[in-house]
């Protein structure tokens, strides 16, 4: 049985000005993985995604806790399927994840199509207030005396720096996504890589749900491109306070981040970046 792995090694034709060779090249792979809830005796596939393998069960339950299929203690197991009609290569892009529950759970606000893929993630389906009715935004009224979390700039100028550091797949192939976790000093806690932005954020936060280690809410978490709506609905029901992208935000993550309380950070590189919300969290001054 073959289990793909997260890079594919092929032979190119590389061309430089008049110099032609033949060449070993590494690309990052891609693949769909089927997610399939089983509950009370039924299975239902919920999902298929393009996703690069590794980390396939964080994947599953950081996609199914994001999406607020399920919530903590919800998993009894997770494995790959061993169901006889798959041919062997499929067996390892099929997860299925045994819930503790009586039934299977309501699937009918799940927020993405059926079929997602690795770069789209929401497909235009997802709505604001369905994150509203799952993480309600904190309450209007007289801010705190201190926020619960801050960070120096000086720590912020790094982490970009530690994030690339642990990108051993984008070394090899420069085609894979990166989402880190790091304390309030810039320790590294966890990094996930994948095809997909919003799968590595994925597999960073089922990683947390599988050891109980859920919320993020004194860790930052940063992502290696842009800051979209999706990556500010995941950082929202993993409780983190403070999310920096190394490029852009989109309007929707930006109203997101405002509405629920979120620090975001923008275009975090060469010791400089943008704050969109929650600059109360980030420290000026002699201690920056």
């Amino acid at each position: 049985m073959h289990r793909p792995g997260a890079v594919t090694r092929i032979r190119v034709r590389q061309v430089s000005g008049s110099a032609v060779r033949d060449r070993r090249d590494d690309l990052a792979t891609e693949e769909p993985l089927e997610i399939r809830l089983l509950a009370g005796g039924e299975s239902r596939t919920v999902a298929i995604t393009m996703r690069t393998p590794g980390a396939d069960f964080e994947l599953a339950a950081g996609f199914l806790y994001g999406e607020g299929v399920i919530g903590p203690g919800d998993i009894a197991a997770i494995g790959y399927c061993t169901d006889e009609d798959l041919a062997p290569e499929e067996r390892y892009n099929t997860v299925t994840v045994r819930l503790s529950l009586p039934v299977l759970p309501d699937i009918t606000t799940l927020e993405r199509h059926f079929l997602t893929s690795s770069a789209c993630g929401v497909c235009g389906t997802a709505t604001l207030a369905a994150l509203r009715d799952r993480c309600p935004a904190p309450m209007t009224g007289p801010a705190p005396a201190a926020p619960a979390l801050t960070v120096a700039p000086r720590i912020l100028y790094g982490l970009p720096h530690l994030l690339r550091k642990a990108q051993s797949g984008f070394g090899r192939t420069g085609g894979l996504h990166a989402a880190g976790l790091f304390t309030p000093d810039g320790t590294p806690v966890g990094t996930r890589e994948d095809v997909g932005r919003h799968n590595a954020v994925d597999k960073l936060v089922g990683s947390a749900l599988l050891a109980g280690r859920l919320p993020f809410d004194r860790h930052i978490l940063l992502v290696s491109g842009r800051a979209s709506y999706e990556i500010m609905q995941k950082a929202v029901t993993a409780g983190v306070q403070i999310v920096c992208a190394v490029s852009a935000p989109s309007s929707l993550a930006v109203n997101v981040a405002r509405e629920f309380g979120v620090t975001l950070v923008g275009f975090l590189r060469e010791e400089r970046f943008n704050i969109y919300s929650g600059a109360e969290r980030i420290t000026t001054g002699d201690d920056a």
